[in-house]
């Protein structure tokens, strides 16, 4: 895989990403302005659009958030441009509102929106089913299992958007997202980016009252329309399989059938040939209209016909409400779950039982022994970086509260979502992006302990804000951390509206977030540093003794990025070390602060260590140990026994050095 395959203008094949599949099909569609609010997933897609955009013309921003990235996209598809945008499933949440009513309007140009789901939460916090939107909304939805079917459903969705005047959705899932696969690369042949006038649009785009009314009776026919279209696409196919190999033509002796889309086809296709199992498939690429008529064509004949689909049975009970006179397994049967994601022993498994054939290995029997041997194993659970300012700001505020059940503590979305976790197990809720605002309002009505509401910077900007607004307005007892780290850190570091760089690089307007909390009418707002670690403990103590809405603000780049930008600009990491003489064994580095650059070797001599390579020289766990055992590696050259963490630092540094050298 490598970017110069997303932006090679040479038509040839190229080892992609799914998510760079993506960007090189809209980039050969000519698309004309993208907008994205990073979320796993579907982050990569924002990434490499960023890259493409020093290369061709087109617009590019990182919204605040998804609603208002799927508003900026609509807003240039009013205007006849091709637009796209991409979201994980929980963030189509966020975007309904805007999603539902554009169903209602239509649109001039081609707009895609990409909703990707995440079976097993592997980064979410639920399993959320988009193909609902898809349905509930009237619009329709593709949905590819391989990157070559996502460059070419790109490419058709934007043909099919612009035919019908409507917004497509195309969903995926984690592993076709993240799946990688031969891709033929089209010719990209690009037109220059020129503003048009909005009066020759001759048309609003209006929805209320009796505009709605009218707007819904457009969107059934026009969805009515599509249906009939859909039915007949290339996008869906029947494929049989004859217990070897996959072929498009087979016989008419076929008994077991199969319905798949997305990635469960790639896993029915594996199940099949390790079952050496014949059996017809129906491979759905539409899944929203889905194509009734095909359905009941493929069912005729079949004794048995199988739905294989991750999360809700969607298609299943489509496929039951069509078909009178098969046999049909799948969720409702429980042959198959609901819950997590599929792999290619979950399905043979249930294709095996439902076959009534013996599978070749015995999958469940081998997945308990694992699960066993599993037991005997640390847990490797997700914890914050070397340096990350968010363990220093709440070893400040632990140390604050005193007790953790004197408090309520509203946790967010962001890197610190950890706090929840092993080993520091320090959230009382945790719901979505912002919620953390509206819970606190609540719960300090109600609750006898002091109530904490944290936040990271980015979500203060996506959605945060009216949930202060409405602290403010009510006069609430709340304490509000933000936890500025200059970044979208747990998406890779994309930009926001605190950050001084726009989508690409390129310079934009850096908002003040302590300037927009005294906008709102917040008077007890304190700044903190999050390095200097028990200087905060007294002004975080003030901030909770205040009856009424206060924040603290703590600021401290997240270390992936600073140290990043550090190094690329000259700066060299200087870790530190445990003196050993002086390490008493207290071990206040390891229990209260639980930084994974330190640990402790019991069968050696019990006194904890500093792995110099994880070590980026923060300096907080020097600040925090009582025996002063901690000291900087500078200090075995001559230098302080502070923190080397900026370029300017650094330089001092080496002058002092090159000096005494």
């Amino acid at each position: 895989m490598s970017f110069k395959d997303v932006i090679d203008e040479e038509e040839r094949d190229a080892y992609m990403l799914c998510n760079e599949a993506i960007v090189r099909a809209a980039l050969e569609a000519d698309v004309q302005l993208v907008s994205f609010y990073p979320g796993a997933p579907q982050t990569e897609i924002l990434d490499n659009f960023e890259k493409a955009s020093s290369k061709y013309d087109f617009k590019i921003e990182v919204a605040a958030n998804e609603k208002v990235a799927l508003e900026t996209v609509a807003g240039a598809a009013m205007l006849g441009k091709r637009t796209l945008t991409s979201m994980k499933s929980v963030g189509t949440n966020v975007a309904s509102d805007a999603l539902y009513t554009l169903a209602y309007t239509g649109l001039n140009g081609g707009c895609l929106c990409l909703i990707a789901d995440d079976p097993h939460a592997h980064s979410s916090q639920s399993e959320q089913d988009g193909r609902w939107f898809g349905l509930t909304a009237y619009l329709p939805m593709l949905e590819p299992s391989t990157p070559k079917e996502a460059m070419e459903m790109v490419k058709k969705g934007f043909e099919l958007s612009e035919e019908f005047g409507t917004l497509v959705l195309i969903r995926t899932t984690t592993r076709v997202n993240h799946q990688s696969g031969i891709v033929p690369l089209g010719k990209i042949k690009r037109t220059p980016f020129e503003k048009v006038s909005w009066k020759e649009m001759k048309r609003p785009y209006t929805s209320v009252g009796e505009l709605a009314r009218k707007g819904k009776q457009d969107m059934l026919e026009r969805m009515e329309n599509i249906r009939e279209k859909m039915a007949k696409s290339s996008l869906n196919r029947v494929e049989y399989f004859d217990g070897k190999e996959l072929l498009d033509k087979g016989g008419d002796k076929e008994k077991f059938g199969i319905i798949t889309a997305g990635v469960a086809h790639s896993y029915t296709v594996e199940a099949l040939a390790r079952l050496e199992l014949p059996a017809k498939i129906l491979k759905l690429g539409v899944i929203n209209p889905m194509p009734e008529e095909t359905i009941i064509d493929f069912c005729d004949g079949l004794d048995k016909v199988v739905v294989v689909e991750e999360l809700s049975p969607y298609m299943e009970d489509v496929v039951r409400r069509s078909v009178k006179d098969t046999e049909i397994y799948g969720k409702r049967t429980g042959h198959f779950s609901e819950a997590l994601e599929y792999d290619i022993p979950s399905v043979l498994n249930g294709l095996s039982e439902i076959a009534d054939i013996e599978p070749p290995f015995d999958y469940k029997e081998y997945c308990k022994k694992m699960k066993k041997l599993a037991e005997i194993l640390p847990q490797r659970l997700p914890v914050f970086c070397a340096g990350c300012p968010h363990r220093a700001t709440f070893w400040a505020l632990r140390q604050s509260v005193g007790d953790p059940d004197n408090v309520f503590f509203a946790n967010d979305i962001g890197c610190y979502s950890m706090m929840c976790l092993p080993p520091v197990e320090w959230s009382d809720t945790l719901l979505c992006m912002g919620a953390s605002m509206g819970v606190a309002a609540g719960v300090q009505y109600t609750a006898k302990e002091k109530t904490i509401a944290v936040v990271g910077d980015s979500t203060f900007f996506h959605a945060a804000l009216p949930g202060i607004v409405n602290l403010v307005h009510n006069e609430d007892d709340v304490t509000i951390f933000v936890l500025d780290n200059a970044v979208t850190a747990m998406t890779g570091q994309q930009s926001h509206p605190g950050n001084e760089k726009k989508a690409g690089g390129r310079e934009g307007k850096k908002l003040d977030i302590k300037a927009v909390l005294e906008g709102i009418g917040i008077e007890k707002i304190y700044d903190i540093y999050s390095y200097e670690v028990k200087d905060n403990v007294p002004m975080i103590k003030k901030a909770l003794e205040h009856e009424g809405v206060s924040a603290v603000i703590s600021h401290g780049e997240c270390a992936l990025y600073h140290f990043r930008n550090y190094r690329h600009a000259g700066g060299k990491l200087v870790p530190y070390y445990i003196d050993l003489d002086k390490c008493e064994s207290v071990h206040a580095c390891v229990l209260n602060f639980m930084c994974p650059a330190i640990s402790v070797i019991p069968d050696e001599d019990g006194k904890a260590r500093i792995h110099q390579d994880i070590c980026v020289g923060c300096g907080v766990c020097s600040k925090l140990c009582p025996k002063g055992a901690i000291k900087s590696t500078a200090t075995m050259h001559g230098g302080d026994n502070k923190p080397v963490v900026t370029v300017e630092d650094y330089e001092k540094y080496i002058e002092k050095k090159e000096a005494e050298e």
